[in-house]
């Protein structure tokens, strides 16, 4: 892997994009299968990769990752026999190939996902997409620069479910929206995701190819695979993890791209006995066009602090409440009355009674189940629908980048413990320019931050 040089491999895999790039397209269509590459395949992969195979024309002819074990798991899993490799430019390199899907740490989405579009492939890469701001914005010029078609993992955006619960709320269905709020809610106490020592790695994992672009860690078994979300040198934590899912939902419900103001609160206020960066505890709070309130609360506490149980998150408008779960979304009207409200407070009893009577609900009751809110099947059959038709898929780049930008400003604003005004346009915050600089982070050398 050190053997290669950054020079040699740009040079190898552009020859690669401007020969590949329509041939890919062309075999894909006339034999309508799509071949697919995984980058990564535990945990998060490895479901992604269950959600391809449920579509007959997604062909995995290729594997990659640190980890022989998962790799094997996988292989068996395909049926066949894919090729299978632990450095991810070689996997690249193969012009049988049209799309790579993308599912290692967040530290690496970035650089892979620019890789593969000047190799021209196409690209579906895991939420949320990059570990800074200006990582994103380098994504985005990377995919329109080589025409590629990219899906962002956010996949509530291609379940039909959640796609009317959307559209229901940007249609005016809630009337104006004043007030959204999502939930991640654990109680990890006492001892979280514990606290083992640092030592050395495995013999069977490259710790080097690991960590990449972050900063030289030793190793801890606490940073690698699933747990290596609780570090800013890999993760924004849960409020991206969990929370670009909310907070893409309700800039879509919204109709809005991006906040106005962003602050956030948080503390390891638990005393979990673990190693953790990220709080145990946060509270985000974005402004959006309109004067919307959107709130991301992470607690550590049992399910039962929801405001309605298994609520995921809620929107909150003049002429009712719209609640998504897990299985389907409810919308339960407000009484409204036509009478102008009294200005004094509170209410005598006479007032009350002919607010009671005047009151009625603008909107209708409703309650939508589905199977599940979550499921990812038919993200991939759009990206692979667009694969073919080389459409914008669901969650675009863009889409995915400006939902991703969102919570990583609310870790900047908790950072500096700060009220933060954002430009979406300039991607800059007017009022805190020494807040800039956390848009962006040094990447270990030898490898280059992208521009």
């Amino acid at each position: 892997m050190n053997s290669w040089t950054r020079r040699n491999f740009t040079k190898t895999v552009i020859l690669a994009g401007a020969t590949s790039a329509l041939g890919a397209v062309r075999a894909a269509g006339a034999n309508d299968r799509v071949r697919v590459g995984f980058i990564g395949v535990g945990n998060r992969g490895d479901q992604v990769l269950d959600a391809f195979l449920t579509h007959p024309d997604a062909e995995v002819v290729a594997l990659c990752d640190l980890s022989q074990d998962y790799m094997g798991f996988a292989a068996k899993k395909i049926g066949a026999s894919p090729r299978q490799f632990r450095d991810y430019r070689r996997l690249l390199e193969l012009k049988d190939l049209d799309a790579v899907v993308i599912a290692v740490p967040d530290h690496w989405h970035a650089l892979q996902t620019i890789q593969a579009c000047q190799a021209g492939k196409d690209v579906y890469v895991e939420k949320p997409l990059s570990l800074c701001v200006a990582e994103g914005r380098a994504m985005v010029k990377a995919v329109r620069s080589s025409g590629r078609v990219c899906q962002v993992g956010i996949h509530r955006r291609s379940v039909p479910v959640c796609q009317e619960a959307a559209k229901f709320v940007r249609e005016g269905g809630l009337g104006k929206v004043t007030a959204a709020r999502a939930f991640h809610i654990q109680n990890e106490w006492p001892s979280g995701i514990g606290n083992p020592p640092d030592e050395n790695p495995p013999a069977n994992l490259d710790w080097e190819a690991w960590l990449g672009p972050a900063p030289k860690r030793s190793y801890n078994q606490n940073r690698t695979f699933y747990r290596f979300r609780w570090f800013y040198d890999y993760s924004g934590g849960q409020v991206t993890n969990f929370g670009v899912h909310y907070i893409d939902f309700i800039q879509w419900a919204l109709g809005a791209d991006a906040p106005t103001t962003v602050t956030a609160l948080g503390a390891r206020a638990a005393d979990l006995k673990d190693n953790r960066e990220i709080p145990d505890t946060l509270e985000a709070i974005w402004q959006y066009p309109g004067g919307t309130l959107v709130t991301f609360s992470q607690f550590n506490a049992t399910a039962g602090q929801w405001s309605v149980p298994g609520c995921e998150l809620e929107l909150r408008g003049t002429l009712g409440t719209l609640y998504l779960f897990g299985n389907g979304y409810e919308v339960v009207p407000d009484p409204i009355s036509d009478d102008e409200f009294p200005a004094r407070s509170p209410l005598t009893r006479a007032q009350d009674g002919r607010y009671r009577r005047n009151a009625k609900a603008r909107i209708e009751p409703r309650k939508v189940h589905a199977s599940s809110t979550a499921d990812t099947a038919p993200h991939a059959r759009n990206f692979l629908d667009c694969v073919k038709s080389r459409a914008k898929c669901n969650c675009d780049i863009e889409i995915g980048h400006r939902s991703t930008s969102a919570t990583l400003l609310a870790n900047i604003a908790l950072k500096t413990r700060s009220v933060l005004e954002w430009d979406a346009q300039t991607e800059q915050f007017p009022n805190y320019p020494q807040a800039n600089k956390l848009l962006r982070y040094q990447y270990r050398a030898p490898y280059r931050f992208p521009d």
